[in-house]
């Protein structure tokens, strides 16, 4: 009796398991995943398999107080470009392009996407040099062949961090036609299920 019981359960854990996993979860109905390049190798970004995942913890909260969250501009400054999520797998596997978490260190580790470069919003216009600049007395020179461009994200469209980063940035001489914004960011991320660094 206890093992047909034991069996029964299994089956219905089986069966149930399987409603959940019914569907695959695909990026677009010709993209199951992207593998791109990060600091300890290449990483699979791909959306959770899981039909019946929600969102939960911060980024499930929907009414942050403004100030200090406020809905950001789909662009941040003129000039700047703003982008998805397509766009930004493209930007992750090209090597002219730099994808930069623009959050603080402690945002950072809570997860970011796969492939991106932490450069808090409070250095940005002081790390012009990694992306191809030369150091000028009034700011930066980032004319240059070699000035790489920058898609921009933080914490999702209620976070002011990459907006300001991008900002400054050009306030010191970036081109903001080199910078692309995913206003969208960990939040929007999130809530698409895909693949998260340090998860």
């Amino acid at each position: 009796m206890a093992r047909a019981l034991t069996s029964a359960i299994l089956v219905t854990a089986s069966l149930t398991a399987n409603v959940a996993f019914a569907d695959p979860v695909g990026i677009t109905p010709d993209m199951m995943s992207v593998t791109v390049e990060a600091p300890n190798g290449p990483v699979e970004i791909m959306r959770e398999q899981d039909n019946e995942a929600v969102i939960t913890g911060d980024f499930a909260r929907i009414a942050r107080p403004c100030p200090n969250f406020c809905i950001q501009p789909m662009v941040p400054a003129p000039g700047v470009t703003p982008i998805g999520e397509i766009e930004l797998f493209e930007f992750l596997q090209d090597p002219d392009i730099v994808v930069i978490d623009g959050r603080v260190q402690p945002d950072f580790d809570t997860g970011a996407i796969p492939g991106a470069v932490n450069v808090p919003y409070t250095q940005a216009a002081d790390r012009l040099g990694e992306l191809g600049c030369e150091p000028d007395f009034e700011g930066w020179i980032c004319d240059g062949e070699d000035v790489k461009s920058v898609a921009l994200y933080c914490n999702g469209p209620w976070c002011g961090q990459s907006p300001t980063a991008a900002r400054r940035m050009i306030e010191a001489g970036f081109p903001a036609e080199k910078i692309f914004y995913y206003r969208g960011g960990m939040q929007m991320w999130r809530m698409l299920g895909l693949t998260v660094k340090n998860e």
